[in-house]
């Protein structure tokens, strides 16, 4: 049987309805900004401008800084007292967490592989990668690389490990956007990405599930590595 509400329960929701245009429009502003974080307009570290951005949407500050504040939720931004707010430069724990997780999410979905697995979305994000490699555009191949690693964890089939996931390929391009060569990084996993993909869809789940394994150990042993020389 259903509680009853409250008498007073939906006066408490009428007394917020001012609240639904500023948090609507503070979201699409958080949506605006994330996106240039996550293309590398805001390179980490870059200082996040109150007035400028403000000036720029003609948003008000208050709209801005609870955008801002749902961006330091994702771990997309920083607030520094008296500074102001940053795009966050990921740590070198940050890296060694955020593999941790990928390691555990891809390489379940490749061990629990059903001969029957639509790979269209691995497919998808090959032909976009070397469509990339082609025109020079090595932070689009980053992209497209992590749309491949993207669909591999939904071949777990499970919405909610889709939504837990979303926050890590998104700080995983901030990490990406700390590589100071995306050439030199990214190509030679380029090819990695074709090979898991052949043993996939070949049914040989165990050769790709192993080839995952070593494809994630060495991304981040080259990424901590990079870090020392980047001042992380």
């Amino acid at each position: 049987m259903a509680s009853p509400v409250a008498p007073d329960a939906y006066t408490a929701l009428a007394a917020q309805r001012d609240q639904l245009d500023r948090a609507s429009r503070s979201e699409r502003i958080a949506d605006i900004v994330r996106r240039s974080i996550l293309d590398g307009t805001f390179a980490p570290g870059t200082r996040l401008s109150e007035p400028d951005i403000c000036a720029a949407l003609g948003v008000s500050r208050n709209t801005l800084r609870e955008a801002f504040r749902t961006l330091v939720e994702e771990r997309l931004a920083t607030h520094e007292l008296n500074r102001g707010v940053f795009v966050r430069i990921p740590t070198a724990v940050d890296v060694a967490d955020l593999y941790s997780c990928r390691r555990i999410v891809e390489r379940a979905a490749l061990r629990d592989l059903s001969h029957d697995a639509d790979l269209g979305g691995l497919s998808t994000a090959l032909d976009t990668a070397d469509s990339a490699a082609q025109e020079g555009d090595w932070t689009g191949v980053g992209s497209a690389d992590i749309a491949f690693h993207k669909a591999i964890a939904a071949l777990n089939r499970s919405v909610r490990l889709d939504q837990l996931m979303a926050d890590v390929w998104n700080e995983l391009r901030l990490v990406f956007h700390v590589m100071a060569d995306p050439h030199r990084f990214h190509q030679p996993y380029l090819e990695r990405n074709h090979r898991i993909y052949d043993a996939a869809g070949n049914g040989n789940v165990g050769e790709a599930e192993q080839m995952l394994t070593q494809y994630l150990a060495d991304a981040e042993r080259q990424i901590l590595a990079a870090y020392p020389a980047a001042g992380r």
